[in-house]
């Protein structure tokens, strides 16, 4: 299933994405389909599809701030070393995941602006991801067990202002700022992605590629990552994890690239679909 979460003036709504349009599920929301996916399916087949809707993020506002992983494709781990803008890291390739967070104020929707103007610095950047979202929380999760843990797939922009991220050498302050983590269009539940490393991200900007890769092609994957964070940190439902980015971000351009008011960053996984958000 593919699910949303939605507004017609009347509040955020459930609703699961069908060929005939958005099929509406309230009074439910996206947590009650995350703790009983089985009764949020029956009721789509009879619900009425809603038109004249705005889409919302998905998790408009997660449990916790939202779990995001730096350096963690090879070729991206390669354009960003020595660029000064990761803490001063030493490895290429980090020996174990570089975890770091963006609070919900964060979040927005598909479609709604990322706000250039809240970074000064003028560095702004993006970082198409695929995001997982979990279904059966826990604490010591270990890797073999952890893709049971997970209810479905979402999109993240990891918005990033360079500048901030390099001058405050800890992350959260370059890449949490509010509109900085756009998010969805839909969750994509598990039962429909067998293999998670099957999928591709791809970002454009302005129609112009400028990512693509195989989740495949994570350095540390999903199930390593969920074993990493849950050994001391207890995993809830709906928290959010996007699992980093691949090769192609504006810093990894020679001058670098950065986003303007006025461009369109397009991030696409198929299954999931399209989140398309302009720089205001």
């Amino acid at each position: 299933m593919r699910l949303v979460t939605f507004d017609c003036g009347k509040g955020p709504r459930l609703g699961c994405l069908t060929a005939s349009g958005i099929r509406d599920l309230a009074p439910r929301t996206m947590m009650d389909a995350i703790a009983d996916l089985p009764a949020v399916r029956a009721a789509c087949e009879g619900a009425p599809v809603v038109t004249e809707c705005r889409l919302l993020a998905p998790l408009p506002r997660t449990p916790k701030n939202i779990f995001c992983v730096g350096k963690n494709y090879h070729e991206h781990a390669k354009e960003f070393a020595g660029s000064g803008f990761d803490g001063g890291a030493k490895d290429v390739v980090p020996p174990f995941p570089v975890v770091f967070s963006k609070p919900h104020t964060s979040i927005i929707a598909h479609g709604e602006p990322i706000l250039s103007a809240l970074d000064p610095t003028g560095g702004l950047d993006y970082e198409g991801e695929l995001a997982v979202v979990i279904g059966t929380g826990g604490r010591g999760i270990a890797k073999a067990d952890a893709l049971r843990h997970v209810f479905g797939y979402t999109i993240v922009n990891d918005v990033t202002a360079r500048h901030l991220q390099k001058r405050h050498s800890q992350w959260i302050l370059g890449k949490g700022l509010d509109s900085f983590c756009p998010m969805g269009p839909t969750i994509l539940t598990a039962d429909e992605v067998p293999d998670p490393a099957a999928l591709t991200v791809s970002t454009y900007v302005n129609g112009q590629r400028r990512q693509h890769a195989p989740v495949a092609d994570l350095i540390f994957d999903i199930p390593t990552l969920i074993e990493a964070i849950s050994a001391g940190i207890t995993l809830e439902p709906g928290d959010v994890i996007a699992t980093g980015t691949p090769a192609g971000v504006g810093i990894g351009s020679n001058p670098p690239v950065f986003l303007q008011p006025g461009d369109i960053v397009r991030i696409e996984v198929p299954g999931i679909g399209v989140l398309e958000n302009p720089v205001a």
